[in-house]
């Protein structure tokens, strides 16, 4: 059987959400954000609003259940009130009002902890998250319960997302969204999708990513093993970063009971999909994934869809960067790879007047002519040594044969490394963890030079 055509077709049919959907989801927004544009209390704050979350990372999926609704989130983007600073809460109230002087919401609203929640009528709902930057520069939205405010980057968020989805082919997202059906499927773990997003996501590496991610469904064993390679380490839950904002987890989302759930049924579902890889038939093949995916996952509307697919010889990833001259891959250097561990890059440039150094996550596309420093966050147990890799892409870079790629040492100390901002384009930086000649965590961080 084809299995990534069967995976590709199981999506289209059964678990993305619908176009129509998301095209309904576009139109609800626009309208809410009309009505609060309109309020004489909110209107005059807004600046903005911005997907995130599922809609942003496009990870929603089609309600599971019976009672499931699909949901989605954007940012209100609002001026700061100085009258409400000691009052964050008020930032909530103030939006729910503005709802509720409204005929089209003021029955549909409902304050939540973070945000204020519009219901549809069992189907959907979408929760507008105030979201302002205060005059020190921090990005914050509202914890309501605790009245303060928390710090946030969801576009750096995104862009994480996109970098790792980017780095697997493409198929991260479509795993992720695999693992959202298996949750609302099996009802076996619950988990929320920033904290799903994060684990797996985190476990992507930059390592062997033409084998590792070749496809969906090899992308879908791939991280569910080292996903349990990685749980396997942490008999409490580990502390859950924010990778795009420092200093920021999502412990406080979840708890030591959901963990120990999910950490149990991830090792079983990591078996179970590791079985189905290893089918030496279709009839098993099918028997084993129905055993993750229930009979939604073989239908007559799938397996039509599977054979269309089939049919255009369809291409799953997208091509891989051409090898630059000189350019060395870790793979190829007698490594092996057990990623058991976690490492975070931290990019910051370094402001020239001595103001406060700005994540790379934080901006937008940086100019030419900065210098950054690059550190790396990990919870590898010492000794080992950390192993950079600088990656310059674009015609400029090109047209100055330099390109780069090779593995290179720290050059400060804290095994960091400097680097300056000399070509427009889109670059990387990656950073390996190597304990006894074993990477053991690595990350991978995109620059994008204007």
């Amino acid at each position: 059987m084809d299995t990534n055509a069967h995976f590709e077709a199981f999506l289209d049919k059964t678990v993305n959400l619908k176009p129509w959907k998301l095209t309904q989801l576009d139109d609800r927004v626009n309208a809410i954000v009309n009505a609060l544009q309109r309020d004489p209390t909110i209107g005059p704050m807004y600046k903005e609003h911005l997907p995130q979350g599922s809609w942003a990372h496009h990870t929603i999926i089609n309600p599971v259940g019976e009672f499931d609704e699909f949901d989605a989130d954007f940012l209100l983007h609002v001026e700061e009130n100085l009258d409400w600073s000691d009052d964050p809460g008020q930032y909530l109230r103030e939006v729910r009002a503005a709802f509720k002087r409204t005929a089209t919401y003021k029955d549909k609203v409902r304050k939540k902890n973070r945000c204020i929640r519009i219901g549809y009528a069992n189907e959907s709902h979408v929760d507008v998250v105030p979201n302002l930057t205060l005059a020190d520069g921090r990005q914050v939205i509202v914890n309501y319960r605790d009245n303060c405010f928390e710090d946030t980057n969801p576009d750096g968020f995104t862009q994480w997302m996109h970098e790792r989805d980017e780095l697997a082919g493409g198929n991260l997202r479509r795993v992720i969204r695999l693992l959202k059906y298996l949750r609302d499927y099996k009802n076996t773990f619950d988990c929320k999708s920033v904290i799903l997003t994060t684990l797996v996501g985190g476990r992507v590496q930059p390592f062997d990513v033409a084998d590792r991610y070749a496809d969906i469904p090899t992308t879908l064993v791939t991280l569910l093993e080292d996903l349990d390679s990685y749980l396997d380490l942490h008999e409490m839950m580990p502390l859950l970063d924010d990778p795009s904002c420092p200093g920021t987890s999502f412990n406080h989302r979840w708890g030591e009971e959901k963990y120990s759930t999910f950490k149990t049924m991830i090792k079983k579902y990591a078996r179970w999909a590791c079985e189905a890889r290893d089918a030496t038939t279709e009839a098993g093949a099918v028997a084993a994934w129905q055993k993750l995916f229930g009979p939604e996952f073989v239908t007559p509307e799938v397996t039509e869809a599977k054979a269309a697919i089939v049919a255009t010889a369809r291409s799953c990833r997208p091509a891989l960067d051409v090898r630059a001259p000189g350019e060395e891959f870790i793979e190829e250097q007698g490594y092996r790879f057990q990623p058991r561990y976690t490492a975070t890059i931290d990019g910051r440039v370094m402001e020239l007047n001595g103001g406060r150094a700005r994540t790379l996550r934080d901006r937008k596309p940086v100019r030419r002519g900065l210098r950054l420093r690059f550190t790396v966050k990990t919870d590898a147990p010492h000794p080992y040594r950390v192993i950079w890799k600088v990656r310059n892409r674009g015609d400029p870079a090109t047209a100055a044969a330099d390109l780069r790629g090779a593995l290179i040492a720290p050059n400060q100390a804290g095994d960091a490394r400097f680097e300056s901002t000399k070509y427009r384009g889109r670059h990387y930086i990656e950073v390996y963890i190597v304990r006894e000649e074993v990477v053991v965590a690595s990350d991978h961080h995109e620059v994008i030079i204007q």
